[in-house]
């Protein structure tokens, strides 16, 4: 009689954000354990033994570096809350791209990525543009399988996790219900937990290159 595979361990950057919050007790179902990359102490995001944290500079990762499997990075901010392009491509460009090569360092061979709707390297919008090139420095790490979400605005309440409200995002969780039924589905806001849920069953089945998982194909099928 054949043996259960040994689970696998985890590595989740991100984890006090929407998409992170959401991904976390789904990590903890798949994986023997969670490290977790953290800017600041997050005793919110309690104390499971299974869980261990790691307060890190993103700008200095430290050269020891867990020792994992799959490795799920879910970072970003706006330019709103960044206050420049400069300091908004530090976190979304520069951080990913720093976790993902030393994850990659430190064995692991599955990476899944938060990226977004409308990212393209050669985009004339900025975000769109860091967003793209992100998702092609990550690419091209040596992962054998990288599943990458493309969300439109995500719906989740920011501020239950202590973070500021986006105007967008506000803006489409009043209207998504009523006017779901005329926004095209590929476009259509999407609940951080559709996105969650997309990505970790993408990385759980481990198809070899690069995937890209559109925002329509993640919304659940009620949504």
């Amino acid at each position: 009689m054949a043996s259960n595979p040994p689970l696998r361990r985890a590595l989740l950057a991100g984890a006090t954000g929407l998409v992170g919050r959401a991904m976390l007790p789904l990590l903890l179902r798949s994986h023997a354990s969670v490290d977790l990359l953290l800017r600041r102490a997050a005793p919110e995001l309690g104390a499971d033994p299974r869980l261990s944290p790691h307060v890190v500079d993103f700008a200095k990762l430290p050269e020891a570096f867990p020792a994992v499997d799959d490795v799920f990075i879910a970072l970003g901010t706006t330019i709103a809350v960044a206050r420049s392009q400069a300091a908004f491509r530090a976190v979304d460009f520069d951080a990913v791209v720093a976790t993902a090569r030393a994850a990659r360092a430190a064995g692991a061979t599955r990476l899944a990525l938060v990226s977004a709707l409308g990212a393209d390297p050669g985009s004339r919008v900025f975000y769109n543009r860091v967003k793209g090139e992100t998702e092609a420095a990550v690419s091209g790490l040596g992962y054998e399988s990288v599943a990458i979400a493309q969300p439109s605005l995500l719906l989740g309440d920011r501020e239950a996790l202590g973070q500021p409200a986006r105007s967008l995002e506000a803006l489409a969780m009043r209207f998504a219900r009523p006017l779901s039924w005329v926004v095209p589905r590929g476009v259509r806001p999407i609940a951080a937990a559709d996105v969650a849920a997309a990505l970790v069953a993408a990385t759980a089945r481990g198809r070899p290159g690069v995937h890209v998982l559109a925002s329509g194909d993640m919304q659940r099928a009620a949504g």
